[in-house]
Formats: C-alpha cells, structure tokens, sequence
C-alpha cells in the first residue's frame, strides 16, 4: 500500500512538471479574446442582488434617445405673378394709382389702355335742360360725388348726367347701391352701348403677400376687378 502511494505521488509530480514547464503551448485555443480586453483592471464580479437591479435588455432599449428628424427643406415660394386692377376711366386711373402708393410698387405698376364696349350705365335725368343739369351737378357735388359728367351730345341723352358706365348690369347696381347709400336718391340704371377709354392697372412680379394687398385694395373699389394679366400687353403705358 505505502508502495502504491508514492507510485502515485510521483506520477501526479511527473505530470505536473510535464505541463507546466515542459510542454509547449496548445496550439487549439485561440489567445485572441485575452489580448483583446477593454481596460481589464475596471472589471469586477458583481453580486447577485446587483444583477438582478439591472433593466432588462428590451428596458434599455427603451431608454435609448430617439434620433432628431433631418430638418424639413424650406417651402419654395410660389412664383410670382402678374395682375391688373380694373378697369378704370381715364379720369378714375390716378385716383387708383394713388390707392396703390402704400404698396411702393415702382417701376412694377404699368398702365394699359383699352376701348371697351360698356352696356350699362349709372345716370340722372334732370329737368330744365342745361340749367336743370347745372343745379343737379352743384348738388352731387354738395354730397362730395365728383365722378360724372354731363352729356351735351346732341341726341336723346343730351344733358343727362353720367355718373358711370359699366360692362355689366352687376357692376352697375353695385356702384348704384354705392351712390344710394352717400345720399343719392334720383340715380337710375339703363342699358346704352357705348365704346369708352378705359385704363387698367397691371402690377408686374406681384409677390403673395403683394397679391393679398392688393386683393384688399380692389374690395374698396365698387364695380372693379383684380384679374390675371392677359397673354399679350403690348397697350402697357406709363
């Protein structure tokens, strides 16, 4: 028995020295991952307790800041545009220029010019002739109307009053109701062809916010119209 214990003594101590001095290095494990450590020295053993304080992989998941948006591109303008507000008597077209300063238009404001077939009209029918006209006139203007004229063709409407010419019955009764309404009581609409000079107002390169402006401006004016610029201008004057 002694025998048989220092048999395997020496075998163990003979093994030992085999592996740990003796034999090379076993080729089949990989030395990779040992030499690859990140800061080796920081890793510690944690306890139970602390693993189990750890959130779950799908927690920490959910904890992960969610990537900002790329910024949206700016909107691209709509492009601008060209109208013209109208239309207007030769002797109505300052007073809308004028109308118009605010907007600081410049060189982008142009006149064109126009013979249009107007079938309707505002107008009075005094009596006494020439001097019944005269009174009639002292009286629009008492109520401070200085758009008319008086008709001294020879004819069937010799000296009545203008007080406008419309290319629609619409237009006409919105300019009546306008004149109603300053204290005009003897005003009539009819229908009469008639070719007259008119003048539209055309604004080149008319931003939106231009566009909305000018919008507002044409609703203060009875009877007249804000519209896209024809194809062809070539009556365009200054």
């Amino acid at each position: 028995m002694r025998l048989f214990f220092l048999l395997a003594l020496l075998t163990n101590l003979a093994f030992f020295a085999w592996t740990h001095y003796l034999a090379g290095p076993d080729t089949s494990l990989d030395p990779g991952p040992l030499t690859q450590q990140v800061a080796a020295a920081r890793l510690r053993i944690v306890s139970a307790g602390e693993l189990a304080r750890v959130p779950p992989a799908a927690a920490r998941a959910k904890l992960k800041p969610i990537p900002a948006a790329p910024p949206m591109a700016a909107a691209i303008p709509p492009t601008a545009a060209c109208l013209e507000w109208g239309s207007f008597t030769l002797g109505d077209a300052p007073r809308a220029e004028k109308a118009l300063e605010p907007l600081a238009l410049g060189a982008r404001l142009e006149r064109r010019r126009t013979e249009e077939l107007a079938k309707w009209w505002v107008y009075m029918s005094p009596t006494g002739g020439r001097a019944g006209a005269l009174r009639k006139a002292a009286e629009l203007k008492a109520l401070g109307i200085t758009d008319f004229y008086i008709v001294q063709d020879v004819g069937p409407y010799r000296w009545r009053i203008s007080l406008g010419v419309f290319r629609t019955e619409d237009a006409a009764r919105e300019h009546f109701s306008e004149l109603r309404k300053r204290g005009v009581r003897t005003a009539l609409i009819g229908e009469r062809d008639t070719v007259v000079p008119k003048v539209w107002l055309q604004v080149r390169q008319a931003t939106p916010e231009t566009q909305v402006r000018l919008n507002d401006i044409a609703q203060t004016v009875a009877g007249s119209e804000l519209r896209e610029c024809p194809a062809t201008t070539g009556g365009a004057l200054r």
